[in-house]
């Protein structure tokens, strides 16, 4: 038995919270999975957008700062096949929402970059995002919207790590 388990099962009150916990992540996801933010974005921007394109700006985001971004990279941030993501980038494309163009490292790698039109579509869901949080958080008082954002972010990068680490596991066994 790991540690924690131990430690859940002598504490009831930690048992309760981790519950409590589980129960709060399900409905949020439950209202997460309905994708307002991004429907509002995308209404507000580029209406006919589908949700899986706001999916591979947040990829090209997430992977530019790391260098260059491929359909490969893509692909793989966003666990689907690299055909797939080679489809969606080309509707993309067609859209003026990303670009291909040469990579400047090797001309005859294409890398993917955002074009101003998908630069302010990103800015509008931010914009939705932190519009939606606000308006939750307006009655809160400034010790607990400070303090909410230091335990959320512990608590979402300690579930990055966990998963991380069980994925890890997985394809060591696998």
């Amino acid at each position: 038995m790991s540690e924690t388990a131990a430690k859940l099962e002598d504490d009831d009150t930690v048992r309760e919270g981790v519950s409590y916990i589980g129960q709060s992540m399900s409905r949020m996801r439950l209202m997460t999975g309905r994708r307002l933010i991004g429907r509002l974005a995308i209404q507000s921007i580029v209406p006919g957008l589908e949700l899986s394109h706001l999916d591979v700006l947040e990829a090209v985001r997430r992977a530019e700062p790391d260098g260059e971004v491929t359909v490969g990279a893509i692909a793989e941030a966003m666990r689907i096949d690299p055909s797939r993501a080679s489809r969606v980038v080309s509707e993309m494309v067609g859209r003026n929402i990303l670009l291909r163009k040469a990579s400047q490292a090797d001309a005859r790698r294409i890398v993917v970059v955002m074009t101003p039109l998908g630069q302010r579509l990103m800015s509008e869901v931010k914009a939705q995002k932190l519009a939606i949080i606000s308006e939750i958080v307006a009655d809160w008082s400034n010790d607990d919207v400070e303090m909410f954002g230091t335990l959320f972010d512990r608590y979402i990068s300690g579930f990055e790590a966990v998963f991380q680490a069980r994925m890890k596991d997985v394809a060591e066994d696998g």
